[in-house]
């Protein structure tokens, strides 16, 4: 089990802290929600795990098979809904080195669309997911 904490410190700003490393985020409510938008909003983070746990649990495996996932990275694009507002849909595009052999891709896009975040997930939530081995 992993604590984290959130303090409200006013004007929608959160501090987080990790328990356990206690490494600290803050959040800020967007723009468009009442919120000056200088720091990740709560639901800009989900989008973030989502992306951030694709390439995490890709490099576990990759590793353990002695593929160099080095530099792989990933953009997520969050769409809202107005009613009720909820991430309606976040298109996740993923970078992967060219250097990953063709036989290998498959498993790896697999793992990434199993991932622990995406999994928990509402399966309403639309998520189109591109994989380019271009870098």
């Amino acid at each position: 089990m992993v604590k984290m904490t959130a303090v409200y410190q006013g004007e929608k700003h959160c501090e987080l802290t990790h328990g356990p490393s206690n490494a600290q985020i803050s959040t800020d409510a967007p723009k468009d929600n009442n919120g000056k938008g200088e720091a990740f909003s709560p639901t800009d983070l989900l989008g973030a795990a989502t992306g951030s746990c694709m390439l995490t649990v890709m490099a576990i495996a990759a590793e353990k098979d002695g593929v160099n996932l080095k530099n792989a990275w990933v953009t997520v694009e969050k769409e809202m809904s107005t009613a009720p507002r909820k991430v309606a849909k976040l298109n996740v595009v993923l970078h992967m080195p060219q250097s990953i052999p063709q036989d290998y891709r498959k498993k790896l896009e697999d793992i990434a669309l199993n991932c622990p975040v995406k999994l928990s997930l509402h399966p309403d939530l639309q998520m189109p997911v591109l994989f380019h081995y271009d870098i």
